[in-house]
C-alpha cells in the first residue's frame, strides 16, 4: 500500500459543488469550488431542489478542473471519496453517485465520509492532529463538542439543543434586515459596534456541555420589536455586537471547561461558522498558552472537498472501502 495515497473527493451536501485532488491527507494538490449563495439569496436560505438542479449542471465540470489544475489523471487516483451525509439528500446524492461512478469505470476503491468527520479534519490540512484532542464544530446545522481519544474515533460530548450557531445568526441578520447568509454580515457589524445590550447566556446545567440558542435568538428579535414600537431608533450595529458575545461567552466558556477537564493537547475549530472573526479572535486569546489551538484559514472553514479527502486518507489507511450501495444519508450519525 502506497503511502502517499491520491484521493480524488467529492463534496455537494449542501449549496456548494466541490471537488479536490488529496495528497497522503496532508496535502492539497487541488480544490476547487463552486458556491451556490447567489442563487439562494433572494429565497433568504438554501432552497433544496434548486441546489440540487445546480450540483447536476456543476458536478462534470468541477471534478474535471480539479483533476486538470492537479496534473492528475484517473489511473493516478487511489480511491474516490465523497460526502455520505449529513446534508440535503438530493445534493448528497449527485455527489454520491457521481463517486460511484467514477469509482465503477475506474475500478477505484470507493469512500464515504461523514460531513462533520470533514470539517474536524480541514485542521489536518494546517497541521499534523494529536490525540487526545477537542473539536468545536459550529455551522448553520450543527453545534456540537467533539472529543476524539484517537485518529478516526468520535465522541461528541456536547450538542446544541435547538438552534445551531448558524441558524440563529441567519434568523437574527432576517429580523436586522441583512441579506442570506447572515453570519458574515453580523459579524462584521459586531465588529463595529458595543456589547451594550444585556442578552442571556444560555448555560444550562453545571455539568452539561450542550447549547441552546433558541432563547437567546428570541431575545433579539423581541427587543428589536420593543424598540421600533417604541419609535426609537436601533443601532444595528450595538445589536449585532450584543448578540455575538453572548454566542462567543457560551461557546468559549464550554470549550474551556471541557479542555481542562478532559486534558486534551489539542483543540480544532470546525465548521462554517469557525469563519466568524470575533469567534477566533476569542478563541485566539484565550487558549493561547493553555493548549495548542489549530483554526483552519477560511477557505477550508466552508464546505469543501479538501476537507473530505483529509477525512477520507483515515479510512483509506484503515481499508474501510464502502459498497455500491452507498447511499446519501442526511441523518448520518458521527458516532
Amino acid at each position: 500500500m502506497k503511502t502517499e495515497e491520491l484521493i480524488l473527493a467529492i463534496e455537494t451536501s449542501c449549496d456548494e459543488t466541490s471537488a479536490a485532488v488529496i495528497k497522503g491527507g496532508t496535502d492539497i494538490v487541488s480544490n476547487i469550488v463552486s458556491s451556490q449563495i447567489e442563487s439562494h439569496k433572494r429565497f433568504g436560505g438554501v432552497v433544496p431542489e434548486v441546489a440540487s438542479r445546480h450540483h447536476v449542471e456543476q458536478i462534470t465540470l468541477i471534478v474535471e478542473q480539479a483533476m486538470k489544475e492537479a496534473q492528475v489523471s484517473f489511473s493516478d487516483l487511489d480511491a474516490v471519496a465523497v460526502t455520505e451525509g449529513p446534508g440535503l439528500v438530493g445534493a448528497l446524492l449527485i455527489g454520491v453517485n457521481a463517486a460511484k461512478a467514477i469509482a465503477f469505470a475506474r475500478g477505484l476503491p470507493l469512500i464515504g465520509v461523514h460531513h462533520i468527520a470533514g470539517h474536524i479534519y480541514a485542521n489536518q490540512l494546517v497541521r499534523p492532529l494529536t490525540y487526545p484532542l477537542l473539536a468545536l464544530v459550529v455551522s448553520g446545522g450543527h453545534t456540537e463538542l467533539v472529543y476524539m481519544e484517537k485518529e478516526g474515533s468520535f465522541t461528541i460530548i456536547g450538542q446544541t439543543r435547538d438552534d445551531a450557531v448558524g441558524e440563529a445568526y441567519d434568523k437574527v441578520a432576517r429580523t436586522l434586515g441583512l441579506p442570506y447568509p447572515g453570519g458574515p454580515h453580523i459579524d462584521r457589524l459586531a465588529a463595529a459596534g458595543e456589547a451594550t445590550i444585556s442578552f442571556p447566556r444560555a448555560w444550562l446545567e453545571s455539568d452539561s456541555y450542550d447549547f441552546s440558542f433558541s432563547g437567546l435568538k428570541s431575545a433579539v428579535i423581541n427587543t428589536l420589536h420593543n424598540y421600533r414600537q417604541r419609535g426609537e431608533e436601533v443601532k444595528v450595529e450595538d445589536v449585532a455586537a450584543s448578540f455575538q458575545q453572548s454566542v462567543i461567552d457560551v461557546l468559549v466558556g464550554k470549550t474551556k471547561r471541557a479542555v481542562e477537564e478532559l486534558e486534551v493537547k489539542q483543540l480544532l475549530l470546525a465548521g462554517g461558522v469557525a469563519a466568524n472573526k470575533g469567534l477566533r479572535a476569542a478563541l485566539e486569546k484565550e487558549f493561547s498558552s493553555s493548549v495548542e489551538l489549530i483554526i483552519p484559514p477560511l477557505e477550508l472553514c466552508t464546505d469543501n472537498a479538501a476537507m473530505i479527502g483529509a477525512a477520507a486518507s483515515i479510512r483509506w489507511k484503515q481499508q474501510r472501502f464502502s459498497g455500491y450501495e452507498l447511499n446519501g444519508n442526511p441523518g448520518l450519525s458521527l458516532m
